[in-house]
C-alpha cells in the first residue's frame, strides 16, 4: 500500500524529510479496524516527532494521526464497529501512522464520523476535539451546561487547531466567560467568529488587557503555545485558587510562584489513555460521538481553512512547513491518494 514516511530526522525543506513509499498492508487482529483512510490532518506533534524521533536503521517511520476514512476489515474482538462504517480517530503516538492508504487503530479510540461532514472536514478534528474537550472538562473540571458560571477562561492562542475547538466548546456547553489571545487581524477575527467573548493580543502586556476588559476573574486558563513565555504573566492574572492547563512543552516551568495563590497547573496529554491502555480507554470513542452528535446538531463546526491536495509526500511536506511557521489559522488537510 502507499503510505508517507520517514528515515532520517530532517529539516522539512530536506528532500528526505517525507518520502512516498510501499509498505504491506497490515492485517487487524484484537480490537483492532483496518480503516481505509480517505482524508488526513496534520498537527505539530507530526512535526515534534519527525524531529524528534529516528525510526529504525532503514525502516520507514509513518507520520499522522487525524483520520477519516471507511471500515475495511476487523479484529476477532472488535464490537464496535463493522466493515463499511465511516469513522474519525487520532491514532496512537505509539503505533504507526495515518499518513498510509490502509491503517490499524483500536476501535476504543474510533468514533463515528459526524454524518454531516465530507471525510476532509471530519479529518480536522479528532486530535484538537479530543484536546481540547479533555483540557477543559477532565483536567480544569469544568461541569458542561449553559448556567451562568461567574468565571472566565483565558485561552492562550486561540486561533490554533485546539484553541479552535476550545472556544466552541467552552462558549457553547458552559457559562464561562470566553476571553482568546491572537496577534494578527485575522486569528482575532477567526477567534471572534468562533464564539470567543473577547480577544486580547498576547504580543503585548496580557495584565492590562484583561483588566481594561473588567471580565469576571481569570480562574481558568489554557495555555495552548508559548508557556515558556508567558507563565509569568499567567500567574499574575490568575485568580486565587484557579487552574492552569497546558499542553505545549516548555523547556523549563517553575510552579512554585502557585503557591500562594492555592493555585493549580494541569497537563493534558490526549495520547496518554491509548499510550498507557488506561482502563478508561473507551472514553475517547464516547467522546468523538458525542462531539459527532454536536456537529450534527450545527453546535460545533469544522476548523478546516486549508487542504493541500491529496496525500503524498509532497504535499505533506507543504503541511509541515506551514505549521512549523506558527502562522497557521485552523487545522490544514489532506485528502486521498
Amino acid at each position: 500500500m502507499k503510505a508517507v514516511g520517514y528515515k532520517n530526522s530532517l529539516p522539512i525543506d530536506h528532500t528526505e524529510s517525507l518520502l512516498d513509499v510501499e509498505i504491506p498492508t497490515p492485517t487487524p487482529s484484537g480490537r483492532d479496524l483496518r480503516v481505509a483512510v480517505r482524508a488526513v490532518s496534520v498537527n505539530p506533534v507530526d512535526t515534534k516527532v519527525r524531529k524528534r524521533a529516528a525510526p529504525p536503521a532503514g525502516e520507514p517511520k509513518i507520520l499522522g494521526y487525524d483520520a477519516a476514512g471507511i471500515v475495511d476489515a476487523v479484529g476477532p474482538e472488535v464490537t464496535l464497529f463493522k466493515p463499511g462504517d465511516e469513522v474519525w480517530y487520532a491514532g496512537s503516538v505509539v503505533r504507526p501512522g495515518t499518513n498510509s492508504e490502509f491503517h490499524l487503530v483500536d476501535e476504543r479510540i474510533v468514533g463515528h464520523k459526524p454524518k454531516s461532514l465530507s471525510f476532509a472536514q471530519a479529518a480536522a478534528l479528532p486530535l484538537t476535539s479530543i484536546t481540547a474537550w479533555e483540557l477543559l472538562f477532565d483536567r480544569l473540571g469544568v461541569a458542561p451546561g449553559k448556567s451562568f458560571d461567574p468565571r472566565t477562561l483565558l485561552i492562550v492562542g486561540g486561533a490554533g487547531g485546539v484553541g479552535s475547538i476550545l472556544i466552541q466548546l467552552a462558549r457553547r456547553l458552559t457559562g464561562l466567560t470566553v476571553v482568546a489571545t491572537a496577534s494578527r487581524p485575522q486569528t482575532q477575527k477567526w477567534c471572534l467568529e468562533l464564539g470567543a467573548h473577547d480577544v486580547v493580543d498576547h504580543s503585548k502586556p496580557l495584565k492590562p488587557q484583561i483588566d481594561a476588559l473588567k471580565a469576571p476573574p481569570v480562574s481558568l486558563i489554557a495555555s495552548l503555545t508559548g508557556t515558556e513565555q508567558h507563565f509569568p504573566a499567567l500567574i499574575e492574572i490568575l485568580a486565587p485558587q484557579g487552574k492552569i492547563a497546558l499542553i505545549d512543552d516548555p523547556a523549563t516551568l517553575d510552579a512554585l510562584p502557585l503557591k500562594a495563590k492555592s493555585a493549580s497547573l494541569h497537563w493534558e496529554a490526549m495520547f496518554a489513555r491509548s499510550t498507557y491502555q488506561t482502563t478508561d480507554m473507551i472514553a475517547q470513542h464516547h467522546l468523538l460521538n458525542d462531539v459527532a452528535n454536536l456537529i450534527d446538531n450545527g453546535v460545533l463546526r469544522t476548523t478546516l481553512q486549508r487542504s493541500l491536495g491529496t496525500i503524498n509526500a509532497a504535499n505533506l511536506k507543504k503541511a509541515h512547513a506551514l505549521i512549523e511557521s506558527g502562522k497557521s489559522v485552523g487545522k490544514v488537510v489532506l485528502e486521498g491518494w
